[in-house]
């Protein structure tokens, strides 16, 4: 592809998939620029959705290499510590399904608070910030010098700001009071070397000027559920 001389955003090369024992790709190299569309077209069975699977890392690929802005896709770590905040028996119930179907949990959250409320199989907002500390303290520890990207639901973004700017219940509850953090936006840190304890400083919180910059829609909708967590 004619790509203006500039790189591209999607890199395959030589992908190879196999499934259930059944070569479904074999060698399959293409490169996607900004603002294209690419289209997959073939009979029922192909490899269409295999491939556009494969490139977004739903599935195992067995030979070749995906790039994704210049990034390999096999550098991108999956960390359990990452997911979202388990919410127990109250999945995929409304605040007003859980006021209809579990009263007395609806009450011991508005005594002890959102914070600190653990619903029977779920986590609190302290357990997820007990597993987002021990991130940070890898960050810290091992990638010193490194450009971090880290892909995640809201509630992990808002508890990695509780625990770089040193929030307390209070300000964090209201920042997520506040807003929904949007689709694809983006926060970002950076160590602050001119301080003694080098800590990390906030350089921008929710940034969507990307998205709208390539005309984009900023949406705040929460995933298509699949099924219960």
């Amino acid at each position: 592809m004619a790509g203006n001389g500039k790189a591209p955003i999607i890199e395959v090369r030589d992908l190879v998939v196999d499934l259930k024992g059944h070569r479904i790709l074999n060698g399959v190299t293409l490169d996607v620029y900004r603002g294209e569309i690419l289209g997959f077209v073939g009979a029922s069975g192909a490899g269409k959705s295999v491939l556009t699977r494969t490139i977004v890392g739903l599935l195992p690929k067995q030979q070749g290499r995906i790039d994704v802005f210049g990034v390999d896709l096999d550098e991108i770590q999956t960390d359990e510590r990452l997911r979202e905040k388990e919410f127990g028996i109250l999945d995929r119930h409304t605040k007003r399904g859980i006021l209809s179907k579990f009263p007395e949990l609806a009450a011991q959250r508005a005594l002890v608070g959102k914070f600190y409320f653990r619903p029977p199989g779920g986590e609190s907002w302290c357990d997820v910030i007990l597993r987002v500390r021990s991130i940070v303290e890898v960050l810290r520890r091992d990638h010193v010098e490194d450009r971090v990207l880290i892909v995640a639901h809201q509630v992990i973004v808002n508890c990695f700001r509780y625990l770089l700017e040193c929030m307390d219940e209070t300000k964090i509850l209201g920042i997520d009071r506040e807003a929904d953090v949007p689709n694809c936006g983006i926060t970002e840190y950076g160590i602050d070397k001119r301080q003694p304890d080098a800590r990390f400083a906030l350089r921008t919180a929710n940034m969507v000027l990307p998205l709208v910059e390539a005309g984009a829609p900023v949406t705040t909708a929460p995933d298509e559920p699949a099924g219960p967590k």
